[in-house]
């Protein structure tokens, strides 16, 4: 493990969720953040928080699916703190009509470009600046849906999540030369402002059982104070009490009864 006081790290979603979370840690740990997100009112409160605990932080709104908008901010960062050690690439959406007899080409757009595009605009703006500083670390939220296919979160953010997962493996494919490491998150269910995008809202009592951001938090700061010669590829994480899983097993279990009792 790395000490990473003083490092530049951009946090992409850092307004709410697994992107507030992974800054307050990373800030935690002493390094310098880049709070952006479309919002400013909760970036500003994320970085009081930081400069209220003595970190630092800058706020940076922007909407990351406007190319300009993003290219600014990575001048801004290049000029302003002279480098960048750190993208936590974590914005993220999704829409109530996610299904394919709902999904509208108003719906794909937005899926796919504030998951997927965004996330390529944001790694295309540093990484000329990390090949010039002879290394740099990515950090990227995916998802579970990233890994797996399953019926809640729609295919339009599933294929995004893919792409992602795929672009961050790609990424060390082509920059570990250049000291550049990119790894990939992906969690199951976290108990983040985007559930409440889901055709069925959570109960608090389904929101508990869930990973919380501030176990993200801690999972992307120790991602960060990884040597620069360890790259970790991809995380895989999910509740315990996993609801993918336990459905299955109910599923078999019902298959299993009606069996025997079409066997009587």
């Amino acid at each position: 493990m790395i000490d990473i006081k003083g490092k530049i790290a951009w946090v992409t979603g850092a307004g709410t969720g697994i992107g507030e979370a992974g800054a307050l840690a990373l800030a935690r740990e002493g390094a310098v953040v880049v709070l952006t997100g479309r919002r400013r009112e909760p970036l500003d409160k994320v970085a009081a928080a930081i400069t209220k605990a003595s970190g630092i932080a800058h706020v940076k709104p922007a909407d990351l699916t406007k190319v300009a908008e993003v290219n600014a901010i990575a001048l801004w960062i290049k000029e302003t703190l002279g480098r960048l050690d750190i993208l936590v690439n974590n914005a993220g959406l999704n829409i109530p009509d996610r299904s394919w007899s709902r999904l509208t080409p108003e719906g794909i757009d937005k899926v796919i470009g504030g998951n997927l595009s965004s996330a390529f605009y944001v790694t295309h703006a540093v990484l000329p600046m990390m090949r010039a500083q002879g290394g740099g670390l990515l950090i990227h939220t995916a998802s579970w849906a990233g890994r797996f296919v399953g019926p809640v979160p729609g295919g339009a953010y599933i294929a995004a999540k893919h792409g992602m997962v795929a672009m961050s493996h790609s990424l060390n494919l082509e920059e570990c030369m250049n000291g550049i490491r990119s790894t990939v998150l992906c969690p199951g269910e976290v108990a983040t402002p985007i559930m409440t995008e889901r055709p069925i809202p959570e109960t608090p009592e389904s929101l508990a059982r869930m990973v919380q951001p501030e176990d993200m938090g801690e999972i992307i700061a120790f991602v960060a104070k990884q040597p620069p010669h360890v790259v970790i590829n991809e995380m895989v994480m999910s509740p315990t009490h996993n609801r993918g899983y336990i459905n299955q097993v109910k599923a078999r279990q019902a298959q299993a009864a009606a069996a025997g009792k079409g066997a009587m």
